[in-house]
């Protein structure tokens, strides 16, 4: 048996869109471009959505667009993936590290206070594996910082009821095929303010004043755009946007086959005492884009780091034997070469940071996956001689 660490899913119906929108001759940005923003803007209720060519092209269009630039500071996760310090860099601004709590692999909001002395122009509080950050708080403590959300892997994901990508200035998604819905490539910047949405709109085409279907439909073909703005090329697909569609329209079908995935590891994993699962306090929706652990974090205190990380690596390599994948949940950007240089950081500098480096594993979660899969890869972690 060989299960994938993940794997996008498609319906028959889903394939059927993009022959559909291949067949219509047009696949560029379009009308299916304009439809799924609709749509994400319905499910996620908030005003506006600009659809791009990822995540990483969200947040950096959002800090274009909210002025950040040469100096300028911005907090940032010191675990998360490294798009959300590398928009920064190409910005020419400071990355302010900041730790995690290991409860949630978010934001610490004692270390955020702490940080707060730099001055940032910005936060980047990222909802990790489908977990909402503590917004609320954040919000408090930012005293008018400019929030830009990155939520890549915060489909579903709500705090309070209130979906993420709708607290701060901005919120940016991925439809990366690890993530709950996948266009292949593909990102989502969404915010209520509406002259916000129109500057990101016209950045991410260039700074067209009007997009090329909007010309190719109309009345007056001599007619060019106007640029009043030094944009980039970000532009979602038709092709890619079709995709996503469908997926969309069975979001919530979506959501509840992953909840009831993770819900199982959960009963059956919740006696491991050497396995910390994912946790979401009251008010926290998890939309449980991956399912990161923590291995040994109750030992911490009483073994080093890397006597536990070598323990995770052991079990990595024995469910690898079994034909089960498995991740690290993701790295910790202070450790990455280009970071440590740059900005003389020591692993332990941010010690949370480290140890989930370290010490964390995702276990296999993907829609479409099996009862009988799912039951293989926790018996193989109960017999796992750890």
């Amino acid at each position: 048996m060989k299960i994938p660490i993940a794997k996008p899913f498609f319906t028959e119906q889903d394939k059927k869109s993009v022959l559909q929108t291949l067949d219509s001759g047009w696949i560029v940005q379009g009308s299916k471009v304009a439809e799924f923003e609709k749509e994400w803007s319905r499910f996620t209720n908030v005003k506006n959505s600009i659809a791009v060519t990822s995540c990483t092209s969200a947040l950096h269009l959002s800090l274009v667009s909210l002025g950040f630039g040469v100096g300028d500071k911005a907090i940032v996760p010191a675990f998360t993936w490294i798009s959300t310090a590398n928009v920064v860099e190409h910005q020419f601004g400071e990355v302010i590290f900041c730790d995690i709590d290991l409860d949630t692999f978010n934001l610490s909001i004692d270390e955020l206070q702490k940080k707060m002395e730099h001055k940032p122009k910005t936060i980047l509080p990222v909802h990790l594996f489908g977990l909402s950050a503590d917004m609320e708080r954040i919000k408090k403590i930012s005293k008018g910082v400019h929030l830009v959300e990155d939520a890549a892997c915060g489909f579903g994901a709500k705090y309070n009821n209130k979906h993420v990508g709708s607290f701060g200035n901005t919120g940016c998604f991925s439809f990366h095929p690890r993530k709950s819905i996948t266009t292949g490539e593909g990102g989502m910047i969404t915010t209520n303010d509406d002259k916000l949405a129109e500057k990101l709109r016209q950045l991410r085409d260039h700074g067209a004043s009007s997009t090329d279907f909007a010309r190719h439909s109309g009345s007056k073909p001599y007619l060019l755009a106007e640029y009043k703005l030094a944009g980039y090329n970000q532009r979602m697909t038709d092709l890619q946007a079709s995709l996503a569609i469908n997926q969309l329209k069975r979001g919530n079908e979506i959501l509840n086959e992953r909840k009831k995935i993770a819900f199982t590891y959960m009963d059956e994993l919740s006696d491991i005492d050497w396995l910390s699962l994912p946790e979401a306090a009251p008010g926290f929706d998890h939309g449980y884009q991956s399912f990161p652990c923590l291995y040994g974090k109750e030992q911490r205190s009483t073994i080093s780091i890397e006597k536990i990380s070598e323990k995770r690596n052991h079990l990595m390599v024995y469910l690898q034997e079994h034909g089960i994948s498995t991740r690290p949940a993701t790295h910790a950007v202070h450790m990455l070469e280009y970071y440590a240089k740059k900005y003389s950081i020591k692993p332990t500098d941010f010690p949370n940071a480290y140890f989930a480096n370290e010490c964390s594993i995702s276990l296999p979660l993907f829609n479409g996956m099996k009862e009988s899969e799912q039951e293989f890869v926790i018996s193989k972690i109960k017999k796992f001689n750890h």
